[in-house]
């Protein structure tokens, strides 16, 4: 009997959620329109009217189209912060810190196949700045760099009483812009899929991490810089978004399906109007992969601060 490799395990469930999203995909369109016709929604949901207000924006040249949320949090606590993987700061890691988002995407095509569908290239930078160790310099203890080109197709599809919105893949390098051993990248092909019913928005987001030969050393700037990621990260995440009034709740979910040394992550995310376009912002995260440099690490962290745009 063949034996089964990690890297053919690997393989395996990167390739079950790709399939999982080809049979939505590919099934959408009858199960929607045969089986649940009676329940699809009446109104456009919270997601179609993100994408009204971004096309209208895509057409100004002075304005440039927010991606994922961008937002300030100046007061951001981690109960178990990583002593280990800090350049600069040393061994005197605060707890506290500020952490950062800006996210933002660029149209390169618009109007494929009958204005239902786009390419379109984006870029997320997520910062933790040790703003208040005063003792390390308040260095910079870790950036992140996310650098996106993706196809979104959209679709008229029903499935299970949900509009199918859109369809969107293509390649996604993320890195931390260091040297060494505190070198993180990795490369991947990604999907979202985005079903809505009114307020309620989910996101199935599977990947494939793109294969890196070993590093030969420490030194060696081509290999591998965070081998076994998928043990910490798994493949893909669950997004949950819900429109409240003018409040927004947010769920994120990350697991790696591993039955023996099981990980995964959870962010929950509740933003709040304050004033004028500004709202306030509380995050919760708890798990691995936060960020690059922590991906094998554990945090558990919360934030208040200022969200700057928000998804719905």
């Amino acid at each position: 009997m063949p034996t089964i490799t990690g890297g053919g395990r690997r393989r395996r469930r990167a390739l079950l959620w790709i399939v999982v999203l080809a049979l939505l995909v590919g099934g959408g369109s009858q199960v929607g329109a045969e089986e649940f016709a009676a329940e699809v929604p009446s109104e456009p949901g919270a997601f179609s009217e993100r994408m009204k207000l971004e096309e209208k924006g895509e057409g100004n040249p002075f304005a440039i189209t927010t991606y994922k949320r961008n937002y300030l949090i100046p007061f951001s606590y981690n109960a178990s912060a990583n002593q280990r993987t800090t350049s600069g700061a040393g061994d005197s890691v605060d707890r506290t810190e500020v952490e950062f988002q800006v996210s933002l995407q660029f149209p390169l095509v618009d109007n494929l196949w009958e204005k239902n569908g786009r390419l379109f290239l984006a870029y997320t930078n997520h910062s933790w700045w040790q703003a208040y160790n005063k003792d390390a310099s308040s260095p910079f203890r870790e950036t992140n760099h996310e650098p996106e080109v993706m196809l979104e197709i959209r679709s008229g599809w029903h499935i299970l009483g949900f509009d199918v919105s859109s369809f969107t893949f293509g390649l996604v390098h993320q890195s931390n812009g260091r040297s060494g051993t505190l070198s993180r990248s990795w490369n991947r092909v990604q999907g979202y899929l985005f079903l809505e019913r009114g307020p309620l928005v989910l996101a199935l987001c599977p990947w494939y991490r793109i294969p890196e030969k070993a590093k030969t050393g420490p030194d060696d700037a081509s290999g591998d810089d965070n081998p076994g990621m998928e043990k910490y990260l798994g493949y893909g995440e669950l997004i949950a978004v819900y429109k409240l009034g003018e409040q927004t709740l947010g769920v994120v979910l990350r697991n790696n399906l591993r039955s023996e040394g099981n990980k995964g992550a959870i962010e929950l995310d509740w933003s709040f109007p304050l004033a004028g376009r500004f709202k306030g912002y509380v995050k919760y995260f708890n798990g691995y992969g936060e960020s690059l440099v922590d991906y094998n690490s554990s945090s558990n962290r919360i934030g208040v601060g200022l969200l700057l745009s928000d998804l719905l």
